[in-house]
């Protein structure tokens, strides 16, 4: 175990020696995307995402306390990944996920609930209430037959119509990217190549060139790297994702040799049961006829 982790480390050690890093890592997406400096990066980011411009673009954000406090002694204690808040008072939480825990779905409800209700105190007109949006991006696949980016939010089944737009959950599914060139890729499709790992050296250079924004995300990086605690958490958390889907993939293949054990020992059990009755048969054909 001591070896394979070694080798993990040096594989990372070594990613980084050459620039391929790995931007959904959550300890470098907060740095990149969650710091007051760099908050011109994440108004891209977002305007791309929920596809606002003109008029309708996000000019400003603040960061909030990601940390909510539960209402109740007994509730869970909600960390989101980033949390802000628009200057037209629109709430929004980003999350990434690397690792598919089966639940994030509900998950992505329960954040947005917690962030609906914030700010709302006893006695107040729930008119008060600002409008939640939740992202979330994910580096596996949850929903087979939809496209990459999916908007879910509350309609009337029968007509279509939606019930108003305090509710909207984005989740971007990017092993669903496809590569095609740069020049023809449009300011979302840029942003989830940078996120994709799919590009080489070269490529990731050509996108930062096109994209002022995301050629300071890719800079800032560098930067992060050059933090010798903040390179170490980089590192650990790396190898805990790693050491978590190399454990996956090990259930995954001793389940599947498990089943195809029972399945023998079950047509074994079947071819014997098959001879007893066959013998039973040649038996009583003898002694009866």
């Amino acid at each position: 175990m001591k070896d394979q982790r070694s080798v993990a480390q040096q594989q990372v050690e070594n990613d980084i020696a050459n620039k391929i890093y790995n931007p959904m890592n959550d300890v470098l997406f907060k740095f990149i995307f969650g710091k007051d400096e760099r908050k011109n990066i994440t108004i891209d980011l977002l305007n791309a995402i929920l596809n606002r411009t003109g008029k309708q673009a996000i000019t400003d954000i603040q960061f909030k306390n990601s940390e909510i406090v539960p209402y109740y002694e007994d509730d869970k204690l909600t960390r989101l990944d980033i949390f802000c808040i628009t200057e037209d008072e629109t709430k929004i939480d980003v999350e990434v996920q690397l690792i598919n825990k089966k639940d994030m779905e509900r998950r992505s409800l329960f954040y947005w609930s917690q962030m609906y209700l914030m700010g709302l105190n006893k006695g107040d007109d729930y008119i008060t209430l600002n409008p939640a949006i939740t992202i979330n991006i994910l580096g596996h696949k949850i929903f087979p037959n939809e496209p990459l980016h999916s908007m879910y939010s509350i309609y009337n089944i029968e007509t279509g119509r939606r019930l108003n737009e305090d509710l909207e959950l984005h989740f971007l599914e990017i092993p669903k990217f496809q590569k095609k060139p740069i020049g023809e890729m449009t300011r979302m499709e840029r942003w989830l190549a940078y996120f994709s790992n799919k590009l080489d050296t070269e490529e990731m250079e050509e996108l930062a060139m096109s994209d002022a924004t995301i050629k300071k995300a890719v800079n800032d990086t560098d930067i992060f790297m050059m933090d010798f605690e903040e390179r170490l958490k980089y590192i650990n958390r790396q190898m805990a994702i790693m050491d978590y889907n190399t454990d996956m993939r090990v259930s995954r293949e001793e389940g599947r040799e498990e089943g195809r054990t029972a399945g023998r020992e079950e047509m074994a059990n079947n071819i014997a049961l098959a001879i007893r009755e066959y013998e039973k048969i040649s038996v009583n054909k003898i002694f009866y006829g």
